[in-house]
């Protein structure tokens, strides 16, 4: 155990002396008191000295010994210049965060890593399974370690926080820019449903599958022409989760509330519609078994459900544009009722039909469909809203495209889906 703690304390030691050395009063940086890139590095160093022959005699003393010998030579070299690599690289990342030269500095790394080695130089060895152990519990001590105090961790990881410095950032997704929230509403409430429903009239809830908010504001802009003249509010809101079935359920909500016991009840918003005589209605192009909606659908309140065939039976699912005239049928009926009708829209579900196979997909092309077949969906909708101009539509995106590929993805926001209210 005592051999173990030479390694620690040397790795603690080229670590610790560079942080201290270039330390200010007052700064907030979170630091590792083990290198981990040291701690391996040194024991590998350790377990290669032993190897190295007593005297010139020994290694000479056949061809085989005398290449094994020269093997470790090379392979020790290459520990010790790993070493003195990672303890630059972890001095760069201290000096960058302050924008300091290296200056003198530069010496430091030698002088640890120096040190180190003069501490392993005497130390007995542990077998390369040992090793493997000692780094793998190591690894585990500092997550777990970290996952309760992550203010201060065990190890601090120079390679990685070196990488993860010079590599291109992306562009920030997770919230949109002031220039937008400038231009359009924008809320963290999964309460627009509730808030745009008008009880005086027919309500429509149009559910667009995969539509997110897209980085390009121009593409944006242009997705919403084809709502000009009857445009009443646009926006964005964040979603909790990236799932149809979830949105489905959080834009209904009416109300949550938790009773003694902590027992959440939920009270969605065709449950109130209904009681108050509002004829209730969900529109879906699939099978009624994906996401298990013949379960859920009625729960949430629902009078009447029109799902389409399942692809399964060889028969493909209900296109949007036959979902529209199904909703322009209903729209149509001539009495009194005042309805609330969800539809969730189906064309742009991921993945697209000629774009199943992950691994040969043009992205670009993939963006011209997604893109066709968006405009296609909202121009039914907007159809819709101006051949009924005497119904309330709320139009929202369910999630991202998080079923494409990563390249695409990239294209939007992340969990910020549109909105808008017609008419």
């Amino acid at each position: 155990m005592n051999r173990l703690l030479y390694p620690i304390v040397a790795s603690a030691l080229i670590t610790i002396v560079p942080f201290l050395l270039t330390f200010e009063k007052g700064q907030d940086i979170t630091r590792g008191l083990i290198g981990y890139e040291y701690f391996a590095l040194l024991l590998l160093f350790i377990f290669l000295k032993d190897k190295l022959p007593t005297s010139l005699r020994v290694a000479c003393a056949t061809k085989q010994s005398m290449f094994r010998s020269l093997a470790n030579v090379v392979l020790l070299s290459i520990i010790v210049f790993a070493l003195f690599a990672v303890a630059w690289l972890d001095l760069q990342n201290l000096l960058a965060i302050k924008g300091w030269a290296t200056g003198w500095y530069g010496v430091l790394p030698f002088v640890t890593c120096g040190l180190a080695i003069a501490m392993m130089w005497k130390v007995k060895p542990f077998s390369a399974s040992a090793i493997s152990f000692i780094l793998f519990v190591a690894l585990m001590a500092h997550l777990f370690a970290y996952n309760h105090y992550a203010a201060q961790p065990l190890a601090q990881f120079p390679v990685v926080d070196y990488m993860s410095r010079i590599v291109p950032k992306p562009v920030a997704r997770d919230s949109l820019p002031e220039s937008f929230k400038a231009k359009y509403f924008t809320t963290d409430s999964a309460t627009i449903t509730r808030g745009f429903v008008d009880s005086t009239r027919t309500n429509v809830l149009v559910l667009v599958e995969s539509w997110g908010v897209p980085l390009d504001m121009n593409c944006f802009a242009k997705q919403l022409q084809v709502f000009d003249g009857i445009l009443n509010q646009v926006g964005a809101h964040h979603r909790m989760y990236s799932r149809t079935r979830t949105a489905e359920r959080e834009d209904l909500i009416y109300s949550v509330s938790r009773d003694s016991t902590g027992r959440r009840d939920t009270v969605f918003l065709p449950q109130v519609l209904r009681a108050q005589g509002v004829k209730t209605q969900f529109i879906y192009g699939g099978d009624s078994l994906v996401q298990m909606r013949n379960k859920y659908i009625r729960n949430v309140g629902f009078d009447e459900t029109f799902f389409g065939i399942s692809a399964n039976s060889g028969v493909e699912p209900r296109t949007d544009r036959e979902s529209a005239a199904l909703l322009d049928s209903l729209l149509s009926v001539q009495d009194s009722t005042l309805r609330f009708i969800a539809w969730t829209t189906l064309d742009t579900k991921f993945p697209l039909q000629g774009f199943m196979d992950p691994y040969k997909i043009d992205v670009a092309a993939l963006d011209s469909a997604y893109t066709e077949r968006l405009a296609g969906t909202l121009q039914l909708v907007a159809d819709l809203a101006k051949k009924h101009p005497e119904v309330r539509f709320i139009v929202q995106g369910d999630h991202n495209p998080i079923l494409s590929p990563l390249k695409f993805q990239e294209k939007f926001y992340k969990r910020w889906v549109p909105f808008v209210v017609l008419n």
